[in-house]
């Protein structure tokens, strides 16, 4: 592996690495070595930018929590536009379309990199969380539009979505499911809180 060749913003780099080996071969596969043979430098590298491999998942981890805050922040706008289920069964395809199904197995297969999220995410499976958090968010705001009927309990509804629409897509192996899959869970989830 070549050394000293100058890296445009290692983390990221680093990241987006850990990501494909992620996705493409699971948890298990995920070193620091298979790390840094995939983003093409020398394994040095990622120990000049992260104490250990842990904090090196710990922020991967929370640099894709952060990245939710934009898809949330879309949700809310979203209130009082569309239907409810149409936009509910978007931004859920987008997030577990992507590397959170991953990340979750990621998470729950390591107890250091979980202990270390625990620090800013203290209960529930992180990533999972916060996105539970965004859709309670995006409920209630269309509750106060009367979208949503007014007793609906937002925060039980959202982790049910995300559970339910995680079970969908768990298998990281098959097929992703069709939008239509997800909205069918979508909408028994939330049938009878519109208005």
């Amino acid at each position: 592996m070549p050394t000293g060749v100058a890296l445009r913003d290692a983390r990221e780099q680093l990241f987006d690495a850990a990501e494909r080996v992620l996705l493409r071969e699971g948890p298990s596969a995920l070193t620091s070595r298979a790390v840094t043979t995939e983003a093409g430098c020398a394994k040095g590298v990622l120990h000049r930018h992260f104490a250990d491999f842990d904090a090196f998942l710990a922020d991967l981890v929370r640099d894709r929590i952060a990245r939710l805050d934009d898809q949330a922040a879309a949700l809310r706008d979203s209130a009082g536009t569309g239907t409810v289920a149409d936009n509910l069964t978007d931004v859920l395809t987008a997030l577990f379309g992507s590397v959170a199904v991953a990340i979750v197995g990621l998470v729950t297969s390591r107890d250091e990199l979980r202990a270390r999220l625990r620090r800013t995410t203290p209960t529930g499976i992180p990533l999972l969380t916060e996105a539970a958090a965004a859709i309670a968010s995006y409920l209630t705001a269309e509750r106060e539009r009367g979208r949503v009927a007014a007793d609906a309990d937002v925060d039980t509804l959202a982790p049910m979505l995300i559970g339910a629409v995680h079970m969908l897509f768990a298998d990281r192996k098959g097929t992703p499911p069709e939008s239509g899959a997800v909205r069918k869970v979508v909408d028994a989830v939330i049938t009878g809180i519109g208005r």
